[in-house]
């Protein structure tokens, strides 16, 4: 590719970024201070541009980043006081501040009268000083603490309060570091051995705030604290204090990974160990606990969880797998002794219902991040290597903890289920089973049998062969919990066809009554509630029928069943609910064929899908009334909460989907917002399939579009709503996207200066102007009214008093259209600039030539808010600068005025009011004349000027 000259002279890139700063465009500046780095070749000029860069990262509030490159620059020239008050203002933010002091002594010895460098060194001063007197308050109050709870006589109630107040203290930076230094750790060792469950949980919520962003105290606690213990913790019986311990040793592990990714930087963080020794030493532990018999099912689930979130990567771009390949080589085959066991059989640790769904996930996550050929070959060698063991073990126990493990697979990487589905008498010993009389040993094959269906390579294996046995269990076995399974069978294969009207697998009416049965299930509440969540599946496969959806929603029974089953302890039903709704709601994406090509495939006798009569927006938007009445909201939101692999991104996805339907009618979102939709959205929005993400996003925008956003997003919670409408600023997404999040920004813009910041450093400003040049005139106008709110803000202001660019003339040009919102946005955004910014006003004639005529067709405007616009532009014109006035009155600008200024129907009194000050002003100025009369008026004729 050729680069042009300009681009390979580190000189101009440095003076295109030093341009960019003065505008306020920070990232614009980095990215060239960056390019011109890579290409200058002298030491002196890298250490200009690593200063000018930490100038960036400062405004832009990267203070590591601002800090390593005042660093480099000091490294070259430690004489450059500049670059040292940088770092000095780094390591404030950072919270160094003995660093920062002696950096900004030395600046204030460099030049003693600089009244920055003092005024920065009276600040450290104080804040080292109020730092020093809060640690002193501190010990004295963590000592008062330690003395009641090692006080053997002391009240159990007092020793609870006591271990709730080191809580507390934990969680500020100065509270921590005094418990920490105090041989706190020592203490709690002794408190998680309490019998008293209180105390145990504080210990652990103690151990949480010392942990949180401090790599170099999780390392000391976890190699003071061992594994063993805080691994038999979290593998209690007591389902909070496991809890508590799970989140305990989730907050370590982000604290070392944390530390792992971390660029590390001075002396001091230099001399920090390498973290991973405590992370093999955790992971090891984890895994030696899913095999456990001493372990509780919750414990377990707990430990497969943290396995879940903490191993595979979060992003492919990173290139760093080890973490998976060390828990695949030293513990896939402890996952699957989880995976193959058989709850109702004696052998193998305790389960809970989400133990099978939750060690899928981890599969599926594992498998999903390896990246070689070589790297899956080896997960599928020990997989059946680990099933092959158990088969060809005598009796019947092996086979079936083989068949168990199979299905797991089948649920989470299907690829290597269906390799090893295809091992030697596999297939033949599940047929086999399912005729057993033994009730256990059937349910492992049906479940077998059901998950196989559902993969392309079996398929057509057990339609042919499996449909007649599944029908057969159907309708003779005597055990309610065989037969709901063999139902589900028969919808997985009878739902083949998708959404296809034309494609059924069964006679008509097939579908319907085996819907009418699941239903019936799903009411049983003498079912266990894992026969039931098994009828919810069946639900999800048949419910791509519209004739089921229809009976489904009006079903009311079932329908508040189904959310009983999401809200309720067992979390593997939420993936079947979650499909069930989408496709209930229609939130799926369906792609409609060309007409062309369908006139052309009906020629050619080839199959052309057809959408259900039922499947009719008017027929989806009663079903989505049904089930908002139903209390489909709150059940969302509990769905939402569940702290469960089972929760994965597709489910994640499916609720998004379906909270975006529901958010569809205006009149609908008001009772979403109240259940809690609006919440339930944020974390959609951040942790999700990019598809889920986006669907959250839109719903969030249509919610803050027609809501009140200070209600339905209160607190705290306001400022979350910001990235996700950021994102959808962009070319990937619909032009109905981009609109909404426009008009969505538009609302928080408009809200306080805080917002406003927000959206600015989300770096939205190039995106939203970017949108300001789009063809579709409603995006186009959306965008300039999002700006309109945002030049509130002085950031925004400075880019617009900037010059050698465009971003006046296109405002001005804007107030001239014929797009009426368009030029009302422009003209308002004007109208707040000259207001706020008076030497802007100045600038305004060198836009462009035809500016005079269209502030003129302003005023001359028959719609009200433009006229207003356009006096009020013109009265800050005025206001600014006499030339301007004088240009102004020798127009028609001043005959308008006056016939403004006498008011009269349709010109509102404010205009009116806002015309004859300008003509006062004129009068002032010695421009025009005035006359006293019964009115004011303005004599038309000039005055000497």
């Amino acid at each position: 590719m050729n680069v042009s000259e300009e681009e390979k002279d580190p000189a101009a890139l440095k003076e295109e970024g030093n341009v960019f700063f003065k505008a306020g465009d920070m990232q614009g500046a980095v990215c060239c201070y960056t390019r011109a780095l890579k290409l200058n070749g002298s030491q002196a000029e890298s250490a200009v541009l690593y200063r000018n860069r930490a100038a960036c990262y400062l405004k832009l509030e990267e203070y590591n980043k601002a800090e390593f490159d005042a660093s480099k620059a000091l490294d070259t020239d430690p004489g450059d006081v500049k670059a040292r008050f940088r770092r000095a203002q780094a390591f404030q933010k950072l919270g160094r501040l003995d660093q920062a002091f002696l950096d900004a002594q030395r600046c204030a010895q460099l030049e003693p009268k600089n009244k920055a460098f003092q005024d920065l060194l009276r600040q450290l001063g104080a804040q080292i000083h109020q730092k020093s007197a809060q640690l002193n308050s501190t010990d004295a109050r963590v000592q008062q603490m330690f003395s009641l709870l090692l006080d053997a006589s002391a009240k159990d109630l007092d020793q609870q309060k006591a271990a709730q107040n080191l809580v507390v203290l934990s969680r500020e930076e100065a509270g921590a570091e005094q418990i920490f230094r105090n041989d706190g750790v020592k203490l709690i060792q002794k408190l998680l051995q309490s019998k008293q469950e209180e105390v145990v949980l504080s210990a652990l919520r103690t151990l949480v705030g010392l942990c949180t962003g401090h790599q170099s105290r999780t390392m000391a606690i976890v190699n003071d604290l061992g594994m063993e213990q805080l691994c038999a913790v979290m593998g209690s019986g007591a389902s909070t204090v496991s809890l508590a311990a799970c989140h305990l040793l989730q907050v370590m592990f982000e604290a070392l990974t944390e530390g792992m990714k971390r660029e590390i930087k001075g002396k001091d963080e230099a001399l920090l160990p390498e973290p991973s020794k405590e992370l093999r030493s955790m992971l090891r532990h984890l895994l030696d606990m899913m095999p456990a018999s001493n372990v509780s099912g919750p414990g377990r689930d707990s430990a497969i969880n943290l396995l879940v979130k903490q191993v595979p990567r979060k992003s492919l771009k990173n290139l760093d797998n080890s973490l998976t390949l060390l828990v695949i080589d030293h513990g896939l085959k402890k996952i699957l002794e989880v995976a193959g066991t058989v709850a109702e059989l004696s052998e193998g640790p305790p389960l809970t219902d989400n133990s099978h769904m939750s060690c899928s996930v981890l599969l599926n996550k594992l498998y999903n991040d390896l990246k070689s050929n070589k790297e899956r070959e080896n997960f599928n060698k020990l997989c059946e290597e680990y099933i092959q063991q158990h088969f060809s073990r005598p009796g019947l126990d092996g086979k079936l903890r083989s068949i168990q493990t199979v299905s797991v697979l089948l649920q989470g990487p299907s690829d290597v289920g269906n390799i090893m589905l295809e091992m030697s008498g596999m297939m033949d010993a599940v047929i086999s089973l399912c005729a057993s009389e033994d009730v256990t040993h059937q349910q492992v094959a049906v479940e077998a049998l059901i998950h196989a269906a559902g993969k392309a390579k079996r398929a057509s294996f057990i339609t042919a062969n499996g449909v007649t046995l599944l029908k057969d269990l159907y309708k003779k076995s005597e055990n309610d919990r065989i037969r709901v399974r063999a139902l589900v069978g028969l919808c997985k294969l009878g739902s083949a066809g998708g959404t296809d009207f034309s494609m059924k697998q069964f006679a008509e009416g097939s579908t319907l009554k085996l819907a009418k049965q699941c239903r019936k299930w799903l009411c049983n509440e003498s079912l266990p509630p894992t026969s039931r969540r098994w009828s919810v599946e069946g639900l999800a496969y048949l419910t791509f029928d519209a004739d089921v959806k229809e009976d489904l929603v009006e079903d009311k029974n079932s329908l508040l069943a189904m959310f009983e089953l999401a809200k309720s302890e067992d979390k593997t039903v939420l993936f079947a609910v979650g499909s069930t709704l989408v496709n209930c709601t229609n939130s799926y994406e369906v792609e409609k064929p060309d007409p062309q090509l369908v006139e052309l495939a009906k020629y050619a006798k080839q199959h052309v899908p057809e959408e259900h009569p039922k499947d009719a927006p008017s027929y989806v938007e009663k079903r989505l009334m049904k089930l908002l009445e139903a209390g489909v909201v709150s059940a969302l939101v509990c769905m939402v909460k569940q702290e469960s692999p089972a929760l994965t991104e597709a489910c994640r996805e499916c609720i998004a989907r379906v909270f975006l339907a529901l958010v569809e009618r205006q009149e609908d979102r008001g009772t979403v917002v109240a259940q809690g939709g609006g919440k339930a959205l944020i974390p959609l929005a951040s942790d999700n399939t990019d598809v889920g993400k986006t669907k959250a996003a839109q719903a969030l925008a249509k919610i803050t579009i027609t809501s009140n956003p200070e209600i339905a997003f209160p607190g705290e919670r306001i400022y979350e709503v910001v990235r996700p409408l950021v994102s959808l600023l962009s070319l990937e997404c619909t032009l109905l996207q981009n609109f909404e999040a426009l008009m969505a920004l538009t609302n928080l813009a408009g809200i306080s200066d805080r917002l406003r910041q927000k959206i600015i450093k989300e770096k939205a400003l190039p995106k939203i102007e970017g949108y300001m040049f789009e063809e579709h005139d409603l995006v186009r106008a959306s965008a300039t009214e999002c700006m309109c709110n945002l030049v509130l803000s002085t950031e925004v202001q400075k880019l617009y008093l900037a010059t050698g660019n465009d971003r006046l003339k296109l405002l001005v040009l804007y107030s001239g259209e014929e797009d009426e919102r368009l030029r009302k946005a422009a003209a308002g955004t004007l109208a707040m600039l000259t207001a706020e910014q008076p030497e802007i006003c100045a600038r305004i004639p060198g836009t462009t030539t035809h500016w005079l005529e269209i502030m003129q067709a302003l005023l001359l405007s028959e719609i009200s808010d433009l006229r207003h616009r356009g006096v009020v532009i013109i009265q800050n014109m005025m206001q600014a600068e006499k030339s301007l006035a004088e240009t102004l009155m020798e127009s028609e600008a001043l005959e308008i005025l006056s016939v403004l200024a006498k008011g009269g129907e349709g010109s509102p009194d404010q205009v009116s009011k806002i015309a004859q000050n300008c003509l006062d002003k004129a009068v002032e100025y010695g421009i025009v004349r005035s006359r006293e009369g019964k009115e004011k008026c303005v004599d038309m004729s000039h005055s000497n000027v």
